[in-house]
């Protein structure tokens, strides 16, 4: 049974008679130290009776006799007695131990509950919301990529002046594989996708189409069987398929018996060679790889001029940089152009390491968000720092006693920082979990948005990242307060009646508010400049009416159906279908869809006109559409007509269609094109462009190279997306005369028919009509293409806004605690003010203009580094300058009102000051 401790410090101080309220007081803190005391020394193993006894002769029970007799004389016969540093210390309080520093600390929180409850609920959402974005940002940024040693991995890429970024030729990459000397291994890949059939319900699979040397650079390793080889990488190869992980365990059940059998995709078999390891994602979200090479002997590949979408992966030799490799590749690039002049001529190549073409923008935003949420906690250890000021003015008598019984002031210093890490630890076990829901809060506000998301979660390094900022958050949020209450006067302490709070020093917590809100107008600033621009993007004009629009794809495997007019024919029916349905307005085909960046660039020559080098030749963005596609999409049609039946391949001889079948060119049967507004402006200026020649698609001395007539021009699309600033002018072909296997369908709902999306059982239906084995995907409205093009934007704004609405709220909370504490210690002030004919307006305007001048010092410094700081998110902005007088100007009146109501209850309750209570209170 553990000892009476208070009974025993209240037998010892009986001689001294002290007011019994002074008396409680020292009796509980001095019993607090002499329970740990005895519970450290039954945990080194001594008997209740040795406890008891080391406890007691912990302390030097007339040295605190002493002391606090010395603290109940006057002055005069004080200064007479030898000073406390001279008297000798046998003994005096023994919690050297970090142990019994926690013990203590704990039990001091627990006498407080609301504090503790207040101060680690603040800290949990600062050190929380760290927690969260460092693990995005371990994972996207800091953490190597999942290869054996990545950072010796790049990325490769052409580009010319007109383009920053376009694919490699085929015939380019080869020669780069031959002539340079700074990679180990280069290996090349581009995506496609593929219907996979005759395993259960048809599915359209992603997949890459890559040579053997990519999974060679990446240095990957087969989980089940093997990766391609050689001969596999080869025109007229066998065809070879390498599954992912997941695609194996969810389609085949994890069959280990997978290798060597066959699958049919797009209408032939394919034999399983092997399956990845968990986890290999490269390139992103692909469900299979199939050989690139085999695919390669088709006259599209062969052209020098042709960028069929592929893109480089390769490895450095031990010792190479990426300096070296980037100087030689330009080398290698300077001696294709003089070689090929007509083809290659002012083409260079792209070399950046594989990491930061992964992460691409995500960069900055993510540290612009690092930055927001570390003001964040730092307005939070202001708030708790606060807190802690005015709790450490109510513990000065305790911190006078133990003073009094020897300890050191550095000794009460790290007691006082030991119970603020405490807290800070308590914060951070509450903010883990904070985290964790966070995370799955920013996966699932932008899906996609984020590179590398499969990798994001809560791993050691990131729980190593909480407890250290735990911790320095503690000593930073728990160092002026101990500092304040370590320099406490132990004489003048010991004698105070403790009735009432002690003043303490009000700079230290005027400081920390006016930081608070400093903090807090730089995290509004920057929040209110991305809400602006959010608004601005969403009032951008697409080009297109977005509502009640329903796109899908579908894909035509090219062996099943390899003549042009049986993919005219599937497609044409499909539509007709489409548009017999209840509830559909209108249908058509496009090979793509706006804001997705799914057209392809083409050089562009004009009849009639000298012909430039080929690196100085427009470029044009281009894609196919098929009848009513402009009235379905609400393109407005500007001038001439849009495509109809008369666009098809009637046009062409026997001996042309035949040639077409055998490899000739698309655009052999193209004469007639639709160009977009742009266009017109720029080749056209002044003129009417309808009725114009322009020639598309290759060498101009090529006589199968067509010569298609402008028969319409219809409004600018965005076709990259929103916020995308392209230059480029636009080009429609008409479907009919240059069928591709693979289409997107859009579907037009009536008004009546509500959701378009209630139209995707029915068009599901009418597809399998016309063949059973055939699956649709990229199953989404317009208004959602719309809504995830803005994905990044979305991710960006709703973080910031979340931060700087914890941001204002701490700020509220710390402006309202420091006045209420001013309120609570000036209240014999006030009752005197009320006392002597002071109106209630008058206390009313004393407290707020007092909180005013803190809001307004804190505004003031806040706009100073607004200015500077939101200089570092100009990337993130649009069609809104960093410095936007109207976004400072609302967040400074929006801040400054906020600041104002916190001060309001506390000088509404100064003003029901009782002027009698308060005096006699006094």
């Amino acid at each position: 049974m553990n000892p009476n401790w208070n009974q025993i410090v209240r037998e010892h101080l009986a001689a001294l008679r002290l007011p019994p309220e002074r008396e409680i007081e020292i009796v509980e803190e001095q019993a607090l130290h002499l329970e740990a005391a005895y519970e450290d020394a039954l945990a080194a193993g001594l008997s209740e009776a040795e406890a008891k006894a080391r406890a007691l002769r912990s302390y030097d029970w007339r040295l605190l006799e002493c002391e606090l007799s010395r603290a109940e004389q006057p002055p005069a016969a004080r200064a007479l007695q030898p000073p406390l540093e001279l008297i000798e210390r046998k003994g005096g309080m023994r919690m050297e131990s970090l142990l019994q520093d926690l013990r203590y600390g704990a039990r001091m929180l627990l006498k407080r509950p609301g504090f503790t409850l207040i101060a680690v609920a603040t800290l949990s959402l600062g050190i929380g919301a760290n927690t969260a974005i460092f693990s995005v940002i371990n994972a996207v940024l800091l953490r190597p990529l999942p290869y054996e040693e990545s950072e010796r991995l790049v990325f490769l890429s052409e580009r010319t002046k007109q383009m920053d970024d376009i694919s490699i030729a085929w015939p380019n990459y080869l020669d780069w594989r031959a002539r340079n000397s700074v990679f180990e291994k280069i290996g090349a890949y581009n995506r496609d996708s593929y219907n996979l059939t005759e395993s259960g319900e048809p599915e359209r699979l992603q997949a890459a189409q890559v040579t053997a040397d990519l999974f060679a650079a990446l240095r990957v390793r087969a989980a089940l069987g093997r990766l391609f080889t050689n001969d596999e990488d080869k025109p007229g190869a066998a065809p070879a398929v390498v599954l992912s992980h997941g695609l194996w365990q969810r389609r085949f059940g994890g069959d280990p018996n997978i290798v060597n059998k066959a699958i049919k995709l797009n209408d032939q078999n394919y034999a399983v060679v092997g399956v990845t390891p968990p986890g290999f994602q490269y390139p992103a979200r692909v469900d299979l790889w199939v050989s690139v090479g085999r695919l390669t002997g088709s006259d599209a590949y062969q052209g020098r001029g042709n960028h069929m979408g592929l893109y480089g992966v390769a490895r450095l030799k031990p010792g190479v940089t990426i300096e070296q490799a980037s100087a030689e590749m330009a080398h290698i690039a300077d001696e294709l152009e003089k070689q090929f002049p007509a083809t290659n001529q002012g083409q260079q190549v792209s070399v950046a390491t594989l990491k930061d073409s992964i992460v691409a923008d995500a960069g900055s935003a993510l540290w612009v968000l690092s930055g927001a949420v570390g003001f964040v906690l730092l307005i939070a250890c202001a708030n708790v720092a606060n807190l802690l000021l005015a709790w450490a003015s109510t513990r000065r008598r305790e911190i006078a006693v133990r003073l009094a019984m020897g300890a050191g002031r550095g000794r009460i210093v790290r007691q006082l920082l030991t119970e603020s890490v405490l807290l800070a630890l308590l914060g951070g076990g509450l903010g883990v979990a904070i985290a964790a829901w966070g995370v799955d809060a920013i996966l699932a506000i932008s899906p996609g948005s984020i590179p590398r998301a499969s990798e994001i979660g809560l791993n050691g390094v990131v729980l190593a990242f909480t407890a250290a900022v735990s911790v320095i958050t503690g000593v930073a949020f728990g160092s002026l307060p101990a500092w304040q209450a370590g320099a406490v006067s132990l004489q003048n302490t010991l004698k105070e009646s403790g009735r009432g709070l002690v003043a303490g020093r009000p700079w230290a917590r005027n400081i920390l508010v006016v930081g608070q809100i400093a903090l807090t107008m730089a995290l509004l600033v920057g929040a209110g400049l991305l809400i602006r621009s959010f608004y601005l993007l969403q009032q951008v004009n697409p080009g297109f009416a977005y509502d009640r629009l329903l796109s899908f794809r579908v894909a035509l495997p090219e062996r099943k159906y390899p003549e042009l007019v049986q993919r005219v024919n599937f497609y044409k029916q499909l539509v007709e279908n489409l548009r017999a349905l209840p509830g559909v307005e209108s249908a058509a085909v496009s090979s793509g869809l706006p804001l997705g960046n799914t057209s392809w660039q083409t050089r562009l020559l004009f009849d009639g006109r000298p012909i430039p080098p080929p690196n100085e030749r427009p470029v044009v963005d281009t894609l196919l559409a098929g009848p009513d596609y402009f009235r379905t999409m609400g393109i407005p049609l500007l001038s001439g007509r849009g495509f109809d039946e008369r666009d098809n391949r009637d046009h062409l001889r026997s001996k042309d269609l035949r040639d077409y079948n055998e490899g000739m060119r698309f655009v052999a049967g193209v004469n007639a094109v639709i160009v977009d507004e742009e266009f017109a402006r720029r080749f056209f200026p002044g003129e009417d462009a309808v009725g114009r020649r322009i020639r598309l698609f290759g060498d101009p001395d090529d006589p199968q190279v067509s010569s298609p007539t402008i028969v319409g021009v219809v409004g600018r699309v965005k076709v990259d997306g929103l916020r995308a600033e392209s230059n480029r002018p636009q080009c429609y072909v008409p479907f009919y005369q240059m069928p591709f296997a693979g289409m997107s369908v859009v579907v037009k709902s009536s008004l009546a028919a509500g959701d378009p999306a209630q139209l995707i059982a029915a068009a599901r239906r009418q597809v399998t009509r016309l063949d059973a084995a055939q699956p649709i995907y990229s199953i989404r409205t317009m208004e959602k293409i719309r809504s995830d093009s803005l994905a990044s934007e979305r991710l960006n704004l709703a973080l910031l806004g979340l931060f700087a609405a914890l941001a204002i709220a701490l700020a509220a909370v710390g402006l309202y605690g420091v006045m209420s504490y001013v309120v609570a210690q000036r209240t014999h002030e006030i009752g005197v003010r009320l006392a002597v004919g002071a109106r209630a307006r008058d206390v009313f305007g004393l407290i707020v203009g007092q909180g005013a001048k803190l809001a307004l010092s804190g505004v003031a410094l806040g706009l100073c580094g607004a200015l500077a700081l939101t200089r570092l998110i100009r990337r993130l902005l649009f069609g809104v300058s960093p410095t936007d007088p109207l976004t400072f100007t609302a967040i400074a009146l929006l801040l400054t009102i906020v600041a104002l109501l916190a001060c309001w209850l506390p000088a509404r309750r100064a003003t029901k000051v009782d002027p009698l209570i308060a005096l006699r209170h006094e």
